[in-house]
């Protein structure tokens, strides 16, 4: 019985922690409809969410795209068919490894780099100081993070798709042995619409959940550097975890759609 009351009390914490994290999520969304709107926070965040992770997302776009179009045409080898090395290598960057890598690199810099500011905020009672000259810190730290991350996440997945298609056609053409023309005519014939404008929802989905976990754990954070550090590693952990779950959900939704 020891067993099942500990896997209970288990259970019962998650639930308790989804529910505070959506009821968080529920506060941040509603303060939208009320002013004032901190536009130099905005703007700072979208300048470090956006422009500073353009980068490592680019970086890692590319690279992705070149080892997925060596990979492609080692398997599509054995059955004779190298030629779906152009069409898979933009499907699967555009709805899936791009939004998906994306997030995940934004995640490691700015779900802890939010985190640990909001925390070391909350340990030196600035976040106190602001409830003091009446200001919402919710609606000072956490709206306009939030609001830049969902806008510039699906950005930075556009460019690293338009990156990643290139590694894979630099690959493709530098040491595949395929036509410069024909890999673009095969890239552009099979890439639809739907296919990017899914991956850049997916984006936005992941900015959201990012800058939310961030914000989350540093509000929450424990008193002292120890509480900042866990609170930076914790905000790390849930957003990769929700993104793979999120993922999943979305990827299911568009295909029954």
């Amino acid at each position: 019985m020891s067993f099942l009351a500990a896997i209970g009390r288990y259970v019962l914490s998650a639930l308790a922690a989804v529910g505070r994290i959506a009821l968080f999520a529920m506060r941040t969304v509603s303060h939208l409809a009320r002013p004032p709107f901190y536009w130099s926070e905005f703007g700072h965040a979208l300048v470090q969410i956006g422009w500073l992770s353009l980068p490592v997302v680019g970086m890692t776009a590319l690279f992705t795209g070149g080892a997925l179009a060596l990979q492609i045409y080692a398997g599509g080898a054995r059955f004779n068919a190298e030629t779906v090395v152009p069409s898979i290598v933009a499907i699967g960057l555009t709805r899936e490894l791009g939004p998906v890598l994306g997030g995940l690199m934004v995640a490691a810099r700015v779900a802890s780099s939010i985190a640990a500011e909001i925390g070391t905020m909350k340990v030196t009672e600035q976040i106190d100081a602001l409830t003091t000259l009446s200001t919402n810190p919710m609606k000072y730290l956490t709206l306009p993070r939030v609001l830049a991350a969902t806008l510039a996440l699906p950005l930075l997945v556009g460019v690293g798709d338009a990156l990643g298609i290139m590694g894979g056609f630099l690959v493709g053409v530098g040491r595949l042995d395929f036509g410069a023309a024909t890999y673009l005519h095969n890239t552009i014939d099979f890439l639809e619409n739907w296919d990017v404008i899914s991956g850049m929802i997916k984006g936005a989905v992941f900015g959201f959940i990012v800058a939310l976990m961030g914000c989350y754990y540093g509000m929450n954070s424990g008193r002292g550097a120890q509480g900042v550090g866990s609170a930076t590693k914790t905000a790390v952990v849930a957003a990769s975890v929700l993104i793979l779950a999120s993922n999943y959900l979305l990827t299911e939704l568009f295909f029954s759609a």
